[in-house]
């Protein structure tokens, strides 16, 4: 293993019901003025709300409310949000929601505390941020990870970029099972599939044998597998929610990328592909896995091997046919979770044309730790495969 530092930045607060009581003791240390950021009007519609105003009322804080983010989202919204925080003088942030709300106060976090541009500080002067606003989340969707971590997926859309930012990491998280409960079926799979392509990306990047580190990553795999399979038993399933909150948060909070490079070229393409759509992500990387791994899977058989055998039960004693197998395992996989296998299949803002595809490909991000190093025309023409 490479060297590394680590800390955890993030308090969990796990379980059923937890939230008033996590929240009051939270709000002690969050000042007088809370931005409380959310996405659309489903939180005030299935009462979570209501249930966290409740607590600033109690502790007699004033709120800022900042809604409207998007799934996806934008540069000119964090912008947003950080004009509003500085002209109410907000103390800290407060993000209720999924990986989206979250992501963008981690940039309204960072971005209120400066007067440079995060954008062109981060991504042209590589200047990451040193200061920000207190942040706490109160997850309502899984799968990103968000909670547990400084980083944030970011669409600029004025150069139709779709990619990740050094914002602030929550001080504390709030993960309740029940506040997903209303989540629509297919958002809470796809979530889960993403959960499930972090820690197989984490796992497929350059790595020596036997590291913890990998592990670890198929453990998250089969365990997120296995309560996937129960959701899709029973969609209510409060203990199958809870158990893929803890691995959403096991995924992305730097365990699994300990010691290691990390080959994240599947959501380098995805997050291109989202840019120019604003399609779902997880459906997105649903898509793209199975095309980029049959490209991967000949340089690195034996991982893809153990992954098999391990993840989908694969039991063919060679390790080429074991690592054949499991790329076909994990396409039956994603079939039998409902979700898309083509793009074609996906909800997009514009027509998915081969010219729309040129250009995801021209703007992907190329990754070097993964089995495989892909040409921009390698992408295009994986990407022509799923269409």
């Amino acid at each position: 293993m490479m060297h590394f530092d680590f800390s955890f930045p993030t308090r969990v607060h796990f379980g059923i019901d937890v939230l008033e009581r996590a929240l009051a003791s939270e709000l002690a240390n969050m000042g007088n003025t809370v931005m409380l950021a959310y996405g659309g009007s489903s939180l005030k519609e299935n009462g979570v709300f209501d249930r966290v105003t409740n607590v600033f009322d109690a502790a007699g804080k004033r709120i800022v409310e900042f809604g409207g983010v998007t799934p996806n989202p934008t540069y000119a919204k964090a912008q947003e949000g950080t004009a509003l925080a500085r002209a109410e003088h907000v103390d800290a942030v407060l993000a209720v929601g999924g990986g989206s709300v979250i992501d963008c106060c981690k940039i309204i976090s960072v971005q209120a505390k400066t007067p440079d541009d995060i954008w062109k500080l981060e991504l042209e002067q590589r200047v990451l941020p040193e200061d920000g606003l207190p942040l706490g989340a109160v997850v309502t969707a899984s799968g990103t990870g968000a909670e547990m971590n400084a980083g944030a997926v970011i669409t600029n859309e004025a150069i139709s970029i779709k990619t990740g930012l050094l914002g602030t990491a929550p001080g504390f998280a709030i993960l309740d099972p029940k506040l997903t409960i209303t989540v629509p079926r297919m958002q809470v799979i796809s979530g889960a599939f993403d959960t499930f392509s972090h820690a197989m990306e984490t796992y497929f990047g350059a790595s020596d044998a036997d590291n913890p580190s990998d592990s670890i990553a198929l453990a998250v795999m089969q365990n997120t597998v296995a309560n996937i399979r129960r959701l899709l038993a029973d969609i209510d399933d409060t203990d199958a929610r809870g158990n893929l909150m803890w691995d959403s948060a096991m995924a992305e909070n730097g365990l699994l990328k300990l010691g290691r490079a990390t080959d994240f070229q599947a959501h380098q393409i995805e997050h291109q592909l989202g840019a120019f759509t604003d399609c779902n992500h997880g459906q997105g990387l649903a898509i793209i896995h199975p095309a980029y791994y049959r490209r991967a899977v000949a340089a690195a058989s034996s991982k893809f091997a153990r992954l098999g055998r391990t993840v989908f039960g694969v039991t063919a004693a060679d390790d080429q046919a074991a690592a054949s197998d499991a790329v076909e395992a994990l396409s039956a996989f994603i079939e039998e979770c409902g979700l898309p296998t083509k793009l074609g299949q996906l909800r997009s803002r514009v027509e998915i044309t081969p010219e729309l595809l040129r250009r995801v490909a021209d703007t992907t991000n190329l990754v070097t730790s993964g089995p495989v190093r892909l040409s921009r025309d390698d992408v295009y023409d994986m990407l022509l495969e799923c269409l």
